[in-house]
């Protein structure tokens, strides 16, 4: 379970177990909306390194960035996301498309493009 407790401070520390995140709506931290695109970056890089341990070659150098585009709705909306790889010289052209692949199937990205078939409901306990 993830929770907060909302005050009146620019900040927001939501927990889940042990490990806690802290967003903020004044700019000195990441606000919830760019936390999720760093996470989708952060997945990328995940995905990277578990292809590469599939491959027994070492992670080190791979350059990920990421870059949201907004959708029509504006700032607040996402049309598309793009994820740019680039690779240190010693790969090889096939192990930068089994990278890219992996990459491809980050689980945070599946769950947002199998957006529409998830429930969310808001309610008082």
């Amino acid at each position: 379970m993830y929770s907060t407790i909302v005050d009146n401070t620019p900040l927001i520390q939501v927990a889940a177990g042990k490990h806690s995140a802290i967003y903020a709506l004044d700019g000195s931290q990441m606000n919830p909306l760019e936390a999720f695109y760093a996470v989708l970056a952060a997945c990328a890089a995940v995905y990277a390194k578990k292809a590469c341990k599939e491959l027994a070659v070492p992670a080190e150098g791979i350059e990920i960035n990421c870059k949201p585009f907004a959708g029509k709705a504006g700032p607040l909306s996402l049309a598309k996301f793009r994820t740019e790889v680039r690779f240190p010289e010693r790969f090889t052209a096939e192990q930068k498309v089994r990278i890219l692949e992996a990459i491809a199937h980050c689980a945070v990205k599946e769950v947002v493009q199998d957006g529409p078939s998830i429930e969310f409901t808001v309610v008082e306990i």
